[in-house]
């Protein structure tokens, strides 16, 4: 009992353990995203800001070329001073940003910190934002509207780039173009003309517009990391189980071997001492050294020689079944007639029929075609079957053999009984190795549950199909398909017996009356 209750008690540990695990992996990830300032997984802020670095990295030469355009087309209205000290100030702030890009990518990913680096990247990014929105201050005391329009036009393209390449993380694009909006909008005001305030309210609709871009771009690059994180994981799950798969098919393949190794062993084993029981208790039955005084011991030498031959009969059927389920079972084909084969069955099983009161009615059609089989195969086949019908049928019963041909051109066996019959839900079981129905164990002779499944594994070796058809209570009847391709079917002569003869005669007639003519 203290066993059983230590037994009880330890029982709930692994799932505790299991719970108490979950618990530390999810206090993990939340302190993690607390630590990250985000409802974003980790590895999802890495690849977004992975994502921003790498665009910064390629529009390294794209955006100090604009600027360098942008500072020659000021000259136009601005002092050479001015519009120069903005180029020197923006490309000094972009030779940051890459360095700093630079850096991120060089650190292993395990020493990253997003948070830290994200807080360099958004000062970073806020700086280059308010450097860029410097172009508004450059040559502001102009009255000039050529200025104003090439200002707001150069906004618009910088709106567009700065989506393009900072959409990956919000805050930096915030913090990038914001700065650049509210200086132009300023410009732009600080005129005084209605159409300058509607070029500043166009400023602040496409900074809107852009930002509502923005975000759609976002949740795709969201989205497409969570696939491909989903797309990993079931990758990762795919090669974990086909480890475990091959692990279980190296298991399989072992445990093969073994099952060859001990039914080699039990056949050698098992069948010579049976032979010298069967062969002794078979001599003490006939009496043949001499009668038994004692008929109790003449009982016990039948029943000994019928236990050696239900074991050896079960050794037997084990072996063939386990040749056919590794593929070793050859087919030894010549052309048969099935209704003789099924006949002679019919007579080796005569005599135990009419020993348990059983009518036996074959009925074999003429004119069947031979088919194209195992002799030995069918023939334990049907030796099964009719065993089979003669177990589970009931004193008095009756059993019908039909060998027929098929509507497709093949051929059937059928052995039907008035026996107790299968239930429905029996009939898997019934027909797996060693599965015996629940109605059929209380009134069958006994036997090792291995007829039925041998007979469906001979049958599709033949390409056939075999059929368990049972109604409790009415009786069985089981039935082996053959298919057409197994049917020898007789050639029928060119012409009818007789006529070729006669054919020839006419034939050498003409050519002599053809060469008399040519005469």
């Amino acid at each position: 009992m203290r066993g059983e209750d230590a037994t009880i008690s330890s029982a709930p540990r692994p799932r505790a353990k299991d719970r108490r695990a979950a618990l530390k992996a999810y206090v993990r990830e939340l302190h993690s995203r607390l630590v990250q300032g985000s409802v974003l997984k980790p590895e999802f802020e890495y690849e977004l800001l992975a994502m921003f670095v790498k665009n910064e990295l390629s529009a390294r030469v794209t955006l100090p070329l604009l600027a360098v355009l942008f500072s020659l087309a000021s000259m136009f209205w601005a002092p050479v001073g001015q519009a120069s000290a903005w180029l020197a100030a923006v490309i000094l702030m972009k030779f940051c940003m890459i360095a700093a890009c630079r850096k991120f990518l060089a650190d292993p990913r395990g020493d990253v910190r997003v948070d830290a680096w994200r807080d360099v990247f958004v000062w970073l990014e806020l700086a280059t934002g308010i450097t860029w929105g410097g172009m508004a201050v450059v040559g502001l005391g102009t009255t000039d509207a050529i200025s104003h329009v090439f200002i707001l036009a150069s906004l618009i393209v910088l709106l567009a780039i700065r989506m393009t390449f900072a959409s990956s993380i919000m805050t930096l694009l915030y913090v990038g173009t914001v700065p650049m909006t509210i200086a132009v909008c300023l410009r732009l005001i600080a005129q005084g003309h209605p159409f300058y305030m509607t070029m500043a309210a166009m400023a602040v609709g496409l900074q809107v517009y852009f930002i509502f871009l923005a975000k759609g771009l976002n949740s795709t690059a969201l989205a497409m990391l969570e696939f491909r994180a989903e797309k990993d994981a079931l990758i990762a799950e795919i090669e974990e189980e086909k480890s475990i798969s091959d692990e279980a098919r190296r298991h399989a393949e072992a445990a093969s071997v073994a099952k060859s190794r001990f039914l080699a062993t039990m056949s050698h084993e098992l069948r010579t001492p049976l032979n010298a029981i069967l062969g002794f208790s078979e001599v003490m039955q006939a009496q043949l050294l001499g009668p038994m005084q004692n008929k109790s011991y003449l009982d016990y030498a039948s029943s000994i020689h019928a236990s050696g031959r239900h074991l050896l009969q079960l050794i037997n059927e084990i072996l063939d079944l386990s040749r056919i389920e590794a593929g070793r079972y050859e087919l030894h084909e010549e052309p048969i007639r099935l209704s003789e084969i099924v006949e002679e069955c019919h007579r080796l099983l005569a005599l135990r029929a009419e020993s348990k009161g059983l009518q036996v009615a074959p009925e074999f059609p003429k004119g069947l075609e031979p088919i194209w089989a195992d002799e030995r195969a069918i023939r334990q086949i049907c030796l099964n079957l009719l065993s089979n019908a003669l177990k589970f049928t009931p004193r008095g019963g009756r059993i019908t053999l039909t060998v027929a041909g098929t509507p497709d051109g093949g051929q059937m066996l059928s052995v039907k009984d008035t026996g107790p019959g299968i239930p429905k839900e029996e009939i898997p079981r019934v027909m797996q190795a060693f599965g015996q129905g629940s109605l059929a164990q209380q009134t069958a002779e006994g036997g090792t549950g291995l007829g039925l499944p041998i007979v469906q594994n001979l049958a599709a070796l033949h390409g056939g199909t075999f059929e368990l058809r049972s109604e409790l209570r009415k009786g069985t009847e089981a039935v082996v398909f053959l298919p057409k391709n197994r049917v020898l079917r007789t050639i029928p002569p060119l012409q009818p017996p007789g006529k070729e003869r006669h054919r020839r005669l006419a034939v050498s007639l003409a050519r002599g009356r053809q060469s008399t003519v040519s005469r």
